[in-house]
């Protein structure tokens, strides 16, 4: 929620998340990294609606010449890219249980305890030195350094825990999908899909999981 809210492109300009459609703010440009954007399109008289670059349609093909991409043709594109998930489900399963075990590289607990236990005895050094009137530079270095230890060990714990969360629901829609789609789900490429690259002749359609998949289209 903060990363939609915040979204800025590659080139640093700031777009509104929108969760009207699944594929908003999802879809991006291989040429510029900017996002596209649902548009109603006519064209010579016939209506469509179409994803198109966000900067392009602001300032032209001279800043980008990305393709425009039909809906429907996009919405095609993911569920071709689901089904030959499905229909790799026995091959993938193995693959991803084995992608959990590895996104298990330990808890850290014991790490945090050891940090912890150093950062009580130099705070309490500190405070003896201080108190002593001396210089304490180098114990209140040490200090900024262990907090710093210890919170990039507790960003490492939460993203692991992202990852096995994303692979595990993965593999709980493989078993529980048997046979493969027949049309565009919105839920369900809210559940699984991260993003998808816009490229001149394919599609990326990349799955939280980590998964890629090319599409052409």
């Amino acid at each position: 929620m903060y990363r939609r809210a915040n979204m800025v492109s590659e080139k640093g300009k700031r777009r509104i998340y929108s969760s009207k459609y699944a594929l908003s703010s999802i879809v991006y440009c291989s040429k510029c990294g900017d996002i596209y954007r649902r548009i109603a399109w006519n064209n010579r008289g016939k209506k469509y609606t179409v994803w198109r670059c966000c900067t392009r349609v602001t300032h032209g093909p001279d800043a980008c010449h990305a393709r425009t991409i039909k809906e429907e043709d996009l919405q095609e594109a993911v569920v071709e890219a689901i089904n030959q998930l499905i229909s790799e489900s026995s091959e993938l399963k193995e693959i991803i249980k084995e992608n959990i075990e590895k996104a298990i590289t330990g808890d850290g607990s014991r790490q945090i305890e050891e940090i912890d236990k150093e950062m009580l005895e130099v705070q309490e050094e500190l405070l003896k030195v201080a108190n002593a009137k001396k210089d304490y530079t180098e114990l209140a270095d040490r200090v900024e350094e262990l907090r710093n230890e210890k919170e990039n060990i507790l960003l490492e714990m939460a993203e692991e825990k992202n990852e096995q969360s994303r692979l595990k629901e993965l593999e709980e829609f493989l078993e529980s999908q048997q046979l493969e789609i027949d049309s565009y789900d919105e839920e369900l490429v809210r559940k699984l899909i991260d993003e998808i690259v816009v490229y001149d002749e394919k599609l990326k359609v990349v799955f939280k999981s980590g998964i890629e998949i090319d599409i052409n289209k």
